[in-house]
Parts: C-alpha cells; structure tokens; sequence
C-alpha cells in the first residue's frame, strides 16, 4: 500500500461523517460521529504503523508523487502526533459536548448542530499529515489551507458564544494576513531558484551564497512560520483565541497545529539552516517569543490564557532547536509538549464542563474535592514548569545543551533561564490555588472515565519517560 493513500482513507471516512450525520444519524444522537471518528482514527493509526510503506523499504512508487510528497521517518513521527493529537481532541469533545449544545441550538440540550464538529478535525488531520510529507511548496501551501480553514470554522463554532465568534474572528484576519506573507515569500523563493521543489532548492543552494532576494522571500516565509507556531512577531492571535474557542480546539491548536507548523518549518528551512543569517533570524526570534510568553503570562487569571502564553513559551524553545537544524530534539520536545498539555486540558476540560469557568479560582479547592485528579495535576503542572524527574525537564535541557554545544550564546541563555524561573511561577501558582485557596462549594468535582484514563496514563507517561527519558528516545527511533 502506498503511504499517501492513508491521507485519503482519513479524509474518505471524514466525508462519509458528514453524510451519515446529513442523513443516517437522528437528532439526538450525534455525538456518535465521536465514537465513529475515534475509531476511524484508531484504524489509520495502525495502518499507519503497522503497514510495511514502500517508500520506506525502498519500493519504487509513482513518479507524481515525487514531486510533492515523500514519506520517510521524520513524516512517520509527525503523522502519528496529528493522528493521536485528533483522537484525543475527539474524546475531549465526548466530554465538551454538553456545552457544545449549549451554545451551538436554542433548544436546551440538543445536539442537532454539533454533527459537523466531530468530522471537521478529521479533515484537520489529514491536511496536518500530508503537511508532514510535503516537499514542494504547492503541496505544502494547499495542505496547510485545508488545514487552516477547517480550524476558522471549529474556533467560531459556538455561535451562540460571543467570545468564540470573537475568536474566530481574529483567526480569521490574522490567518489571511499570514497566508499573504506566505505566498509573497513563496513567490521570491520561486523568483530566486526558479522552482518550488523544496530538495531541487537544496541542491541549487549548496555551497553558494544567497542572494538578497532569496533572503527576503526566506524572511517572508519564517513570518508566516511563525504565525502557524505561534511565535513572535505573529503571536497576537494567540491568547484570545485560544480563550475564545472550545476547549477541545484549543487543545488542538495548541498541539497538533503547533506540530504541523514545526514539521513544515522543518522542510521548508533544512537548505538553508547552515545559513548564518537565517539562523541568527531564527534565534532572535525565538528570544523573543521566550521573553513575551513568559513575562506576560505571569499575570494570568484564566487558565486557557495562562496556558496560550505557556504555548508561545514552548515555541521558543522549539524555536531554538529548529535554529541548531536538531530535528530529533524538535520531535522530542513536540512529543514531550503534547504529553504534557493534553494532560492538562482534560483536567481543565472537566473543571470548565462542571463549575462553568475556566479561570484559575475555578481550580480552588480541588485537592479537597478530587485529591487524587489534584495529584496527578501537580505532576502535570510540575511537568510544564521542567522540574526534574518529570519528562518536561528533559525538553529543556536538551535545548540548553544544544546551545552550549553549537556556539554559547550568553544573552540566550539568560534568556531561557529567566523564561525557565518564569514558568515555575505562573505553573505553579495553579497548585497554590489547589491545595492553599479553600472553594465555596465543597461537592466533588466529577471527572468521566474517559478523562480519568487518560490523566492517569498521560501522568503515569510523564513520570515513566522523566524517570527513564531514552525508552520515549528510543520509541521515536531519534538519533542521538
């Protein structure tokens, strides 16, 4: 079987969702298609992984393929993050979906507009793995449109919810905004080399200087990178957004779109990360994006705003290991990075369904209400902040120590250390909140089997690879 095939199964299945909803599945019982997507899901998966693929045994496969699509391990890895990043998405929506109806009908507690929402982040996903094997800049341009589009309609899908249509709003315009600088930067890329065949432009470019032009359309695109990551300069849309849209799609956003962003990212810059400039670029930026992230989220009262910032933190430091061309510690932090952050969300995806708030007051308390939820949240929590034993200290200091082997930059690594010290603070002030501030209610706070089992298994995942960090290496078959 050829590996492009998956792409279209995924998004075949994602069609028929639509039409079973359009016209099998009665009002009152679409929350189904989450069940029907999470297995569709799961069936790709083992395909994806347990399929000899041609490419990677060294089959010859078709000749158009070529052009604009490669499959080899670095795509595997990020194919499987899209693919578990959705499913988890999809079982965070089980949860979500009462307020979902809430604010999707008049009707009190009806479901007959939600059907649309449990197939949109199939198509996501499928945009999201052939952006991992993209190799030309059309693929990577349309793929990454279908993914975008499909995200302006799930962030704006609680119409009824002013702060999701202002949500979507700002995606939206931002959004276009990057899609121009994209394709501008893509247009002198093309005018400099004379193709938009991504290893063609690698072969034009080694061992010669770039030029002017191609250093302008190489700016162009690493603004647009930027934007899909969530890093500065077009980090804005960020907080509101991620505030603004359902928990589930933040989620989303804040890990598989983040994937997706870096494993372009990756294709399209590999030519030219040997380049001085274009590395000091990369590393000012991600100065940047380390010193915004952090500083302002120390101020944060809502836990999905704290948590926006935390994402435009963690760009930074993947940021730096994108500069130093480590591909292996990209994945690794991403890997890491999702671990951590979906743990989080199914514990505040909870919180939100049952005391109707997001903010961090929300979470006073629970260590009375559900200590062993309230444990498993300070390992998670401790885990975002990098402390020691827990799998999140690794993706740290691993990116400390690519900046001292590569060439020490002293201002970035004060940098990273202030941003480190920050997050320790703003990570931590949400199990001040649990086990120091006393809650009005004293009623438990219900968490679902669902949520229950992957908290434990994601925390048990955090400990296990913080305690023992070369068995997650050695699973993501990354060398070094």
């Amino acid at each position: 079987m050829q590996a492009y095939y998956l792409e279209f199964i995924l998004a075949g299945l994602a069609v028929l969702m639509l039409l079973a909803e359009a016209f099998i599945i009665p009002r009152g019982a679409k929350s189904v298609l989450a069940l029907v997507g999470i297995a569709s899901l799961a069936i790709v998966f083992i395909l994806l992984n347990f399929v000899v693929h041609p490419v990677l045994a060294g089959v010859q496969v078709d000749t158009w393929v070529t052009r604009f699509y490669h499959h080899d391990t670095t795509a595997l890895v990020f194919k499987n993050i899209a693919l578990l990043s959705t499913i988890m998405v999809l079982l965070l929506t089980w949860d979500f979906r009462s307020v979902l109806n809430k604010f999707t009908s008049e009707k009190k507690d009806c479901d007959e507009n939600t059907g649309e929402f449990y197939a949109l982040p199939i198509f996501a996903c499928a945009g999201m793995m052939w952006m991992a094997s993209a190799t030309d800049f059309v693929s990577i341009f349309v793929s990454l449109e279908l993914v975008t589009i499909c995200f302006y309609v799930m962030v704006a899908y609680m119409k009824r919810n002013v702060g999701s249509l202002e949500a979507g709003v700002k995606y939206l315009i931002l959004g276009a905004l990057s899609t121009g600088i994209f394709v501008y930067g893509i247009a002198w890329v093309y005018g400099s080399f004379g193709t938009t065949n991504i290893p063609e432009i690698s072969r034009l470019v080694a061992g010669t200087e770039l030029s002017l032009q191609a250093l302008f359309g190489i700016s162009l695109i690493i603004i647009a990178i930027a934007f899909k990551v969530g890093a500065v300069p077009m980090q804005l849309w960020i907080p509101d957004v991620y505030q603004g849209a359902p928990t589930p799609i933040t989620a989303f956003l804040s890990v598989a779109s983040k994937a997706s962003g870096f494993a372009i990212a990756i294709t399209m810059l590999e030519p030219f990360l040997n380049y001085e400039k274009v590395q000091n670029v990369l590393l000012v930026l991600a100065g940047a994006t380390l010193l915004y992230g952090n500083l302002a989220a120390l101020k944060q009262t809502n836990f999905k705003r704290l948590l926006a910032y935390s994402s435009i933190a963690h760009a930074g430091f993947i940021l730096i290991a994108l500069a130093y061309n480590k591909t292996d510690l990209v994945i690794f932090y991403l890997v890491t990075y999702m671990i951590m952050t979906f743990a989080a969300f199914f514990v505040l995806n909870s919180v939100r369904v049952n005391e109707d708030s997001d903010e961090i007051s929300a979470f006073d308390g629970l260590a009375k209400r559900n200590p062993t939820i309230a444990a498993m949240f300070t390992v998670i929590m401790s885990a975002m902040a990098g402390l020691p034993l827990t799998v999140g200290f690794y993706g740290k200091f691993f990116v400390f120590q690519a900046m001292f082997e590569s060439f020490p930059n002293i201002l970035l690594a004060v940098i990273a250390f202030i941003s480190v010290g920050a997050g320790f603070y703003y990570y931590l002030k949400v199990i001040k909140a649990m086990y120091w501030h006393n809650s009005e209610k004293t009623d438990q706070i219900p968490f679902s089997l669902v949520a229950r089992g992957v908290i434990y298994t994601l925390t048990v995942a955090i400990l296990f690879y913080g305690l023992i960090p070369g068995q997650l290496i050695k699973l993501l078959g990354l060398n070094w």
